[in-house]
């Protein structure tokens, strides 16, 4: 049955505020509260090394999810700017830092996640800095202004969307990477070779295989310089580091519930207490979509990283949020959504479907010189997921084919002739 009573939204990003509106459109009628921490109301967070960053997008109103009218008209109240910090499972209540109490029949927490930071030498200098917030991301634009030595610590999504940001301002970027090549977690080395070219393209340096040992400051405490382990000192005025986040998980471990790398919940994102649901970046769900249906309270901590996964994406946040409304109001499905990401650098816009890591083999199709080519990427004899660059209609086909487990194999799509949206519409029709 639909919640009746009050339902508590924990969280200022793309997952609140779907979950807040998913509610109100599957008709649910109870009392909904948001409680945004940062003192804005939610609003986008990819934009923010992109657009925003690189000079294209402007002031918060280009992020913001939803003007304060929506929510008055919705009838949602929002409270900004006086963050959750107990919950208080026995007596179903929310504690907010001015010492104000919300009840709940429902909470929802969508915590997000914080950046890594690196635990060296230095770390504290000014003009450090992470990137995650709105705030964050004012900074770094301020600081982009004047800077003509910028480094960036980590070549993932964040980092070389910050190095293709800064380039478009007329800042060429260094990047440190640790691992041998970019995107090493996320990418194929087809396509990640790819965007490095693009970058270099851009006079983008890289600096693979080293590790950041230290900043080095003035007698002002501003960073000047970034040392590595091959004893290399990077002159720089601005730093920027992007080697991942941890999710929000304090909340929930003091309210007792499961964590472990994550929020851990069922298959129906519900935590170990069922009144309790975890969505988006701090919710770590089944990997299989049948999967987790038990209770948690017997989960074995050693088996939750094998069967399950934490995404970090707009698709997964905006999905587990309408799943999780979905449940409030009565209707619940288990969430079995084909996993999307994306990145847009220079010219290459890249689209993942499904989840590539582990991979044993790729083929690739399409025009790859033109930059115009997609990445079947397999392991266990299976397709497990595609990367599309500048392609999207493959993209497209490449959801609809992991949704319905076609079968697909690396011989199959290495055959002449193969077509992958072709092969798409033959699996929709079984």
């Amino acid at each position: 049955m639909s919640a009746s009573g009050p339902v508590v939204v924990v969280g200022g990003g793309q997952a609140a505020c779907t979950v807040a509106a998913a509610l109100r459109e599957g008709g649910c009628r109870a009392p909904v509260t948001l409680v945004a921490g940062e003192g804005v109301l939610p609003y986008q967070r990819p934009p923010l090394s992109k657009d925003f960053l690189g000079g294209s997008g402007g002031g918060f109103e280009d992020v913001v999810l939803r003007t304060r009218s929506f929510y008055d008209e919705q009838g949602i109240d929002v409270i900004a700017g006086d963050p959750a910090v107990a919950v208080d499972r026995a007596g179903r209540g929310v504690v907010l830092g001015s010492g104000r109490r919300l009840p709940y029949e429902r909470l929802v927490l969508a915590l997000g996640a914080r950046p890594r930071t690196l635990d060296v030498p230095g770390a504290g200098l000014d003009g450090v800095l992470t990137l995650r917030t709105v705030a964050d991301a004012r900074e770094v634009r301020r600081r982009l202004e004047p800077c003509r030595r910028l480094v960036v610590v980590g070549a993932g999504f964040i980092g070389l969307e910050v190095a293709a940001a800064a380039a478009k301002r007329g800042v060429p970027a260094m990047v440190v990477e640790t691992q041998p090549r970019a995107m090493a977690r996320a990418l194929s080395e087809t396509s990640a070779a790819h965007l490095v070219a693009e970058h270099r393209a851009h006079d983008t340096q890289f600096r693979f295989g080293r590790r950041v040992t230290g900043f080095l400051g003035d007698l002002r405490g501003r960073v000047r310089g970034v040392a590595l382990d091959d004893g290399v000192v990077l002159p720089a005025d601005l730093v920027v580091v992007g080697v991942g986040v941890r999710p929000h998980t304090a909340l929930a471990e003091d309210a007792g519930l499961v964590t472990d790398d994550g929020i851990v919940v069922d298959a129906y994102l519900r935590t170990s207490d069922p009144a309790i649901s975890a969505v988006g970046d701090c919710a770590r769900h089944p990997s299989a979509p049948d999967g987790g249906t038990e209770r948690l309270e017997s989960v074995r901590p050693e088996s939750v990283r094998l069967e399950s996964v934490r995404l970090e994406s707009v698709q997964n946040a905006t999905d587990t949020a309408r799943a999780v409304a979905a449940d409030i109001c009565g209707n619940p499905v288990p969430y079995r959504a084909v996993p999307r990401f994306w990145t847009t650098q220079h010219t290459a816009s890249v689209q993942i479907a499904g989840l590539t890591a582990g991979y044993e083999e790729t083929v690739v199709t399409g025009a790859l010189a033109a930059g115009r080519f997609s990445v079947l990427c397999f392991g266990g004899g299976r397709l497990l997921g595609v990367e599309s660059v500048n392609r999207p209609a493959d993209h497209m086909a490449a959801r609809r084919l992991l949704a319905t487990d076609a079968g697909l194999t690396a011989r199959e799509a290495s055959a002449e002739g193969f077509d992958l949206m072709a092969r798409s519409r033959t699996a929709a029709m079984v």
